[in-house]
């Protein structure tokens, strides 16, 4: 408790921190767009499956961070690097989890939509958003935490800032009690991010509940 309230006197963990939460969050964020992008595609068209759901299957059996050889090669060292390692960890869950829940949309409901002669617009709108929601959440959920697991390694490549950072100059001067500091913050800001997407989850999908109980 002494190391961090040192370090939160000299500002130097809030700055830390400040700077991997940006990291996380934008790779998240990229992450998130693809997966979610992707699967619609893969979702709603044979063709898009085809083309798409192979080579993310593929993907998937890689470990974003046994890329990170590759990624330096062709991005460097720098942000890009790191914040695109994250988007690879990100991406994946949400795609699977968001094309399962496509997938098993009720295909009542598919019917009743072509009976009342939904347009294709209301149509994605009123059958196909609603029934992929859930699966996306719980991609998000996944997502979050393939987040926060990509950062906490790619900040030990190059980084001058971060978490990471903060962690990897306290290894070199044998400083234990700041890296146990920083391994701690790593772990409450994972159960953060999951907090949120659990609490956005009860909210948006409180009808379940009340269908449960």
């Amino acid at each position: 408790m002494t190391t961090a309230g040192d370090l939160i006197a000299d500002g130097r963990l809030q700055s830390n921190v400040w700077t991997s939460t940006e990291r996380a969050l934008s790779g998240l964020a990229y992450g998130t767009a693809a997966g979610l992008v992707l699967a619609l595609v893969a979702g709603l068209s044979r063709l898009g499956e085809g083309l798409i759901d192979g080579p993310v299957q593929i993907k998937r059996g890689i470990p974003s961070l046994a890329l990170i050889p590759l990624l330096i090669l062709w991005f460097g060292i720098g942000e890009s690097m790191k914040v695109i390692t994250i988007a690879l960890g990100a991406f994946v869950p949400v795609y699977i989890h968001t094309h399962n829940g496509l997938r098993t949309i009720d295909s009542r409901y598919v019917e009743l939509a072509e009976t009342l002669g939904l347009s294709r617009p209301r149509f994605l709108l009123h059958i196909v958003l609603p029934g992929a929601l859930p699966g996306f959440l719980l991609g998000m959920r996944f997502a979050v935490t393939a987040a926060w697991l990509a950062l906490a390694v790619v900040e030990q490549v190059n980084a001058t800032s971060g978490i990471g950072y903060m962690m990897g100059l306290a290894r070199t001067y044998g400083q234990t009690d700041i890296i146990i500091v920083g391994l701690v913050v790593y772990g409450l800001l994972g159960l953060l991010s999951d907090g949120l997407v659990r609490l956005v989850e009860r909210k948006v999908l409180s009808w379940r509940r009340t269908l449960a109980g």
